[in-house]
């Protein structure tokens, strides 16, 4: 980055607020209790973001009389649920182009069911009256390479050979009058297939509709321990225990209570900014009347999106994998990432020079080797897990929800009976192996975005082998 650009960058990010836009809200719920003495229930579900409520939720529309208790560590949304783009995807395979890769035998089914979750979704935003900003204008994915134009152009014929419509590709003269960028080349508009939502708002309506259904919530109440017990379960909390008779883990990135379930995932680190509202002229200035989400075609991607009030979020690009799979809240802040971030904000969009960044945060997301969520049971039926949403979680969570409440009931269904469900990602090798695999795959990445998206001899052979890296 030039020293001119570099400085008008550091000055967007003088006011920056070191926290999740969407978490930054007067409207956000007061923390409920934590559990203490005994708990007892048909189902726990641990992990208070979109996978557990959801599975609670779900679980009381099956069977309103099931008693349904779910704890979370923290608050409820305070992870990747309250911090991500808020993009709802009908896709549960990580994109039509890796579904086809990984399963092409049950692609069509895979699609089908995937629009079917997105308009349940849609629909329980609806039935709950859950003030999410929920818009379904669709995404577009955005070259700005001539290979990537040359790609999406491929992609979309290769959908359409297939059956699956409902994307329109775009030239350069069609995307700018969508949204104006000299860096824009092309696009491909999925028009119905994404919606955009205030991330933090879907999670607080979901609470509440698990509290009006009876679902007993617990927070800052963190499940450190699973055992068998009689016929069912019991879970060990700080100040307590609860008994129940089946368990299912939305817990995602945390450290899985079943622990061969660990090596499947690791930790990414992303991050975003938010820019305070756009006046009408800077607005207009972009265009973006359709109010789309959009991302780039690049290995190192960008997402971003308008808010309810006009502002532009702006993520993606660095996807930082700490040595060792490390947690820590120290690593939701990352300057050197927010400028770099800020610097393409403003390469992309040179018209809106000036405008500031009102906040900026990151978070780590579940991803695996597959890109896309796994799942299986535990202690001989009793325990139900869904983990590596490798950053679609906000709409494939519910049907991964649906998934393990169909495991937990031990009855097949077309969700168990699918090749995606039943098999499991390749699992991530040991320390030191992990980061230097991880490290190499991302350095590769990068000299494919700068060579024509020409893929080197350590790319081509994680693609034999099913193996990738990705936020």
């Amino acid at each position: 980055m030039a020293p001119a650009a570099m400085r008008t960058a550091a000055q967007s990010l003088a006011d920056a607020k070191p926290v999740s836009f969407w978490l930054d809200d007067p409207g956000r719920p007061e923390a409920l209790p934590a559990l203490t003495g005994d708990e007892h229930c048909d189902l726990l579900v641990i992990g208070g973001g979109y996978s557990g409520l959801w599975t609670a939720l779900l679980a009381k529309e099956r069977e309103p009389e099931r008693d349904v208790v779910l704890i979370e560590g923290h608050e409820t949304g305070w992870a990747a649920s309250g911090r991500n783009g808020g993009f709802c995807a009908a896709s549960l395979t990580h994109g039509l182009p890796n579904g086809l890769e990984r399963w092409p035998g049950e692609i069509t089914k895979l699609e089908e069911l995937g629009a079917r979750n997105l308009d349940a979704i849609e629909e329980a935003v609806a039935r709950y009256s859950i003030d999410c900003e929920f818009e379904r204008t669709g995404e577009i994915d955005v070259a700005t390479q001539p290979h990537q134009l040359e790609e999406l152009r491929e992609w979309h014929q290769e959908a359409e050979s297939h059956g699956f419509g409902g994307t329109e590709f775009l030239d350069e003269d069609e995307l700018r009058a969508q949204v104006d960028s000299p860096t824009f080349l092309g696009g491909l508009w999925d028009r119905r297939g994404v919606a955009m939502l205030h991330p933090a708002k879907l999670v607080w309506g979901l609470k509440q509709a698990c509290l009006d259904l009876g679902v007993r919530i617990y927070e800052h109440t963190r499940g450190l321990e699973l055992a068998r017990t009689g016929t069912g379960m019991a879970v060990r909390t700080p100040y307590g225990k609860v008994l129940a008779r089946r368990v299912a883990l939305g817990t995602n990135i945390f450290p899985s209570l079943v622990k061969r379930v660990r090596p499947y995932t690791v930790p990414v680190y992303d991050y975003a900014l938010m820019t305070e509202p756009l006046t009408e002229d800077q607005l207009a200035s972009i265009g973006w009347k359709n109010r789309q989400g959009l991302g780039d075609s690049a290995n190192q991607f960008h997402y971003f999106r308008l808010s309810a009030d006009n502002r532009i979020l702006w993520g993606g690009y660095d996807a930082i994998y700490p040595y060792g799979g490390r947690l820590s809240a120290e690593l939701d802040q990352r300057p050197e990432t927010f400028l770099k971030l800020a610097g393409q904000f403003f390469a992309c969009f040179p018209q809106l020079a000036g405008v500031r960044f009102s906040h900026a945060w990151g978070g780590a997301i579940d991803t695996c080797s597959r890109f896309s969520a796994f799942f299986g049971t535990a202690h001989q039926g009793r325990v139900a897990y869904a983990a590596g949403f490798t950053g679609l979680g906000v709409g494939a969570t519910r049907f991964g929800a649906d998934v393990m409440l169909d495991l937990l009931a031990g009855r097949p269904t077309e969700r168990t009976a699918l090749e995606m469900v039943r098999t499991k990602p390749m699992p991530f090798p040991p320390e030191p192996l992990a980061w230097a695999g991880i490290e190499l795959t991302k350095r590769s990445l990068a000299r494919a975005d700068d060579n024509g998206g020409h893929r080197n001899l350590w790319l081509r052979t994680m693609d034999r082998v099913g193996l990738g890296f990705d936020s």
